[in-house]
């Protein structure tokens, strides 16, 4: 019994040391277009953001209840299986942060859960119907329709707005952008949070402490919720730098739309119980906003990289949760030899991460790494058949023709950029 309280408290620990990656990883998805666009200072931002996941872990716990009684089969796992199913979302996690691809936490978690559980009891303990229709369909349909909403939203927003004296219309979409991040925010820790609760919840069944079908105790929704807000505080500027940099250039116009799509459908998945992951969420928002206004481009080769860290997130958390389940079954000595692992290893990730440091002050730098790629595939396509507008010249340096309407006679033709 002794050695089930001691692990039950790593476990408890590790999971909100997750959560708290979890926080910092995702800080991103709610403002890294207001960031960019410089509707906010970058720590002004975060600390808003962290105020307001705190509050939406409190709102709802559908999405804790998928974690912890619908994804696995509670009966036969143990404490081991929730600890290494956490080793392996927290490496993942801190691996994507390291390189700034905006991968999702919670497909990290969810991976690191499904690995873990079947190299416990084999295939049998995973839920394969909740698997495909909670997280799979959701991680697919979710950056396309918030994509899509976003796209056609922008553009609503250029019409609605074309009338409207640039100044102003720059100061109220600014203004916008500040509320919409907010509820992205709320959203996210509405979603997120929940999962880390799910998770401590799983593990409180596993060692019989509490009921197979419980909701989350408010101390774990407390907890939960405290982690993941700190862990947004200190921002994850690298993530931040790519989706506000890295992959297109917002005006405050883009960033409304962005920020509003995948708010609504983040809290539209939380309300159905879907775990939905909030990067997919917010990255295919801002690809939409992107395209939204007219000369936009997105940055394939930075999506690119992501959409491949998107494929992997499952596959390798849950491999990394399955090696470590397999050494902490041996007792004792294979739990700290996993924790002595983890330490380890998040003390080299973060020793290399020192090597170029990306904080709150460099954040926006324009000639950030990964915004200074040649011409991607899909965009060149698009340049190559669509010609340009009447009394336009193509600008060579975007590689697109110019938007109707803009002054390019003294245009210089440039290095192609990134687009």
């Amino acid at each position: 019994m002794e050695h089930i309280t001691l692990l039950l408290a790593i476990v408890v620990v590790t999971a909100l040391v997750f959560d708290f990656t979890n926080g910092f990883h995702d800080t991103a998805n709610a403002m890294a277009t207001t960031i960019s666009t410089g509707a906010m200072k970058p720590k002004t931002a975060v600390a808003m953001s962290a105020v307001l996941n705190l509050v939406g872990a409190f709102l709802s716990v559908e999405v804790a209840k998928t974690i912890s009684s619908g994804l696995v089969n509670e009966e036969g796992i143990q404490p081991e299986v929730i600890f290494a199913a956490l080793v392996g979302a927290i490496l993942w996690n801190l691996l994507t942060w390291l390189v700034g691809l905006p991968s999702s936490s919670s497909h990290a978690l969810m991976g690191g859960l499904v690995g873990a559980t079947i190299a416990s009891v084999g295939v049998s303990g995973v839920n394969g119907g909740v698997v495909v229709t909670k997280v799979l369909i959701p991680a697919v349909a979710a950056p396309l329709v918030a994509g899509l909403a976003a796209m056609l939203a922008a553009r609503l927003t250029y019409k609605a707005g074309a009338n409207i004296d640039e100044k102003t219309g720059r100061k109220g979409y600014r203004a916008g952008q500040i509320a919409s991040a907010g509820l992205v925010s709320l959203a996210h820790g509405t979603n997120d949070a929940q999962k880390t609760m799910g998770i401590i919840t799983l593990a409180l069944v596993a060692a019989g402490a509490l009921a197979p079908g419980s909701n989350p105790p408010v101390w774990v929704i407390v907890s939960a919720g405290l982690a993941i807000a700190l862990g947004t505080y200190l921002g994850g500027w690298r993530i931040i730098r790519t989706m506000g940099k890295g992959l297109t250039d917002l005006q405050p116009q883009q960033g409304f739309a962005a920020q509003t799509s995948a708010a609504s459908v983040i809290l539209a998945s939380s309300n159905l119980g879907f775990s939905l992951s909030t990067t997919h969420s917010c990255s295919g928002a801002v690809m939409g906003a992107g395209l939204g206004r007219k000369g936009g481009v997105v940055r394939w080769s930075t999506a690119t990289r992501m959409f491949v860290a998107w494929g992997l997130t499952l596959p390798a958390a849950g491999l990394v949760a399955a090696g470590s389940e397999l050494v902490t079954r041996q007792g004792d000595w294979g739990v700290a030899a996993v924790v002595v692992f983890l330490i380890a290893s998040c003390t080299a990730i973060w020793f290399i991460s020192r090597r170029q440091v990306v904080d709150h002050t460099n954040v926006n730098d324009v000639d950030a790494e990964g915004t200074d790629e040649p011409a991607g595939v899909v965009t060149t396509a698009i340049a190559a058949v669509t010609p340009p507008p009447a009394g336009t010249v193509t600008d060579l340096k975007a590689t697109i023709p110019a938007p109707a309407g803009e002054d390019t006679a003294s245009t210089t033709p440039a290095p192609a950029a990134t687009v």
